[in-house]
């Protein structure tokens, strides 16, 4: 009787499937007009639209632009690749990355 009832409740357990991942990244760059569309591109080419943008002007002179975005459904991999192609950006100072999951 026990181990029926076991048995029932390891079947009825949460599937093992992995959680979606939402890849996120800061990026510190200098304040230059053609930083956001290029950092933009990065992921247009691949088909993606970030699904939070937030970028603000900042430091004394408002010389600073940071930008944070997170984009679904982006592997680590792809997270990584896109990240070092950021940091190639000429007035790009820092790029972050982190990886959050739905709970």
């Amino acid at each position: 009787m026990l181990s029926e009832r076991l048995n029932r409740s390891t079947a009825r357990s949460p599937s093992a499937e992995p959680l979606p991942r939402v890849a996120c990244f800061s990026i510190q760059a200098g304040a230059d007009p053609s930083v956001m569309p290029r950092v933009l591109e990065l992921f247009a080419k691949r088909g993606m639209i970030p699904q939070r943008w937030h970028s603000d002007l900042g430091g004394r002179r408002r010389d600073e632009l940071t930008i944070d975005l997170q984009v679904d459904g982006l592997d680590r991999a792809k997270a990584e690749l896109i990240a070092h192609a950021i940091r190639q950006m000429v007035t790009v100072t820092s790029v972050l990355t982190s990886e959050k999951s739905y709970a």
